[in-house]
């Protein structure tokens, strides 16, 4: 790839960055992807509910797309971790951890969340194994096993409301004091739910599979596997405030339509902006906001030889 202005350098090689690079691989534009090679799902060990590569290993589904991406000779894959960004008039300077500087015309970032899990001991220990957070991923896998939901507050009933569609096995512990209304608590009750507000001691499991819940006082609660209603998950990066890309409440980046932000020319997808997509939506939200960007190369293009 030539050393001048790149058209666009993609932040985050998960789904979304993939799906963006092969898209404007293919209408020829010369993008450079930064990823450090560390994506949310690496924990688990097969991700589902992507079309034709359901039950496959996180990575393989990024080697597959890497594998494909070597056709497009305008399309480079650094691995590496981008730690600065600034706009110079109509261009973007991304800097990385290498000493690498790549100056772009656009900009798509796709860096996802990291999860900062709630202080339980033994959590880690079988999260992405049998403790999980998106039903939709892992769901199947445990359906009509005894299931435990570990949350509080407002959104405790709805979610527990689709756990209850893969077990009716399952019992939610809030982990203290339930701050949830006495028609939430009913509403569980008359659906043969229990809960329980004892906090929770430890999680104890056998190489990674979840045995049981040990409460502070000392009881024990057997369960197969369990779902988090909240697993802290913030920004794997805070770069694009530094082009005065705010955040919403709910600690995503504003955009609009396509990833699309109020800074022209800088897209944000992904997990970055609507703090769940999957793997799926992801890919979808890439592949949008390639089309949509190649389009604004396209009208800039035309406009500059008129």
């Amino acid at each position: 790839m030539s050393d001048s202005i790149l058209d666009v350098v993609i932040i985050g090689g998960g789904p979304g960055g993939l799906s963006a690079a092969l898209v404007l691989g293919r209408a020829r534009r010369t993008v450079a992807l930064v990823d450090e090679g560390h994506p949310r799902n690496a924990i688990t060990k097969r991700s589902h509910g992507f079309l034709t590569r359901d039950g496959a290993k996180p990575f393989e589904l990024r080697q597959i797309a890497r594998e494909q991406m070597e056709k497009y000779p305008t399309v480079d894959l650094h691995q590496d971790e981008a730690i600065d960004i600034e706009r110079k008039q109509n261009q973007f300077i991304t800097k990385t951890s290498k000493g690498e500087i790549l100056t772009s015309r656009k900009l798509i970032v796709a860096t996802g969340l990291r999860e900062e899990l709630p202080d339980i001991k033994g959590l880690s220990d079988v999260y992405g194994q049998s403790f999980f957070s998106c039903p939709y991923c892992d769901g199947w896998e445990f359906q009509d096993q005894p299931l435990v939901i570990i949350g509080n507050g407002r959104k405790l009933l709805a979610y527990t409301k689709i756990i209850h569609n893969w077990s009716r096995d399952l019992i939610v512990c809030t982990n203290g004091t339930a701050m949830i209304s006495e028609d939430e608590k009913n509403e569980l009750e008359r659906h043969s739910i229990s809960f329980i507000e004892t906090p929770i001691r430890e999680l104890v499991a056998d190489q990674g599979q979840l045995q049981q819940i040990v409460f502070q006082t000392g009881e024990r609660l057997a369960r197969k596997a369990g779902f988090l209603l909240d697993t802290g998950a913030k920004q794997s990066t805070f770069l694009p405030q530094k082009l005065g890309i705010p955040l919403t409440d709910k600690g995503s980046f504003e955009t609009q339509s396509h990833g699309k932000t109020e800074v022209e020319g800088v897209y944000v997808i992904g997990d970055a902006a609507k703090r769940f997509t999957g793997l799926m939506g992801a890919a979808s939200e890439g592949y949008e906001a390639g089309i949509a960007l190649n389009h604004e190369l396209v009208e800039e293009d035309w406009r500059s030889i008129e």
